[in-house]
């Protein structure tokens, strides 16, 4: 089993900046690709940003340019992180901390965001 904890979230104004992380713990030897996912209200959860054991990355096409996401494998923890520059007001949501093994998929409990125009 893995877990995943989640912070950084917060209110902050168009334009601004914010700091996603994530820390996993728990088996995480058996953790492949790892991601952030959001979800606004009323809305389906799609995925923000993805990032692999070998680093490879990809984003949604809205924050291309603009997030950028780093993992750090640490001795008996995973951190992943989800830099976000450049903030719009549809960036507002539950975003979520998502890591697949073997065994099924893991999500963190949700941190809100929320960017006031």
């Amino acid at each position: 089993q893995v877990q995943l904890v989640e912070s950084g979230g917060g209110l902050v104004e168009a334009g601004g900046s914010l700091r996603l992380s994530c820390a996993a713990s728990g088996s995480i030897f058996s953790i492949s690709t790892m991601g952030w996912y959001r979800q606004a209200p009323g809305k389906q959860r799609d995925l923000v940003a993805g990032i692999s054991t070998l680093g490879r990355t990809n984003y949604a096409d809205s924050v291309k340019g603009r997030f950028t996401i780093s993992r750090d494998n640490a001795k008996n923890t995973v951190y992943l992180q989800l830099q976000m520059n450049s903030l719009k007001p549809e960036d507002t949501a539950v975003y979520y901390c998502n890591a697949d093994t073997p065994y099924g998929t893991s999500w963190g409990q949700g941190t809100q965001v929320t960017v006031s125009s």
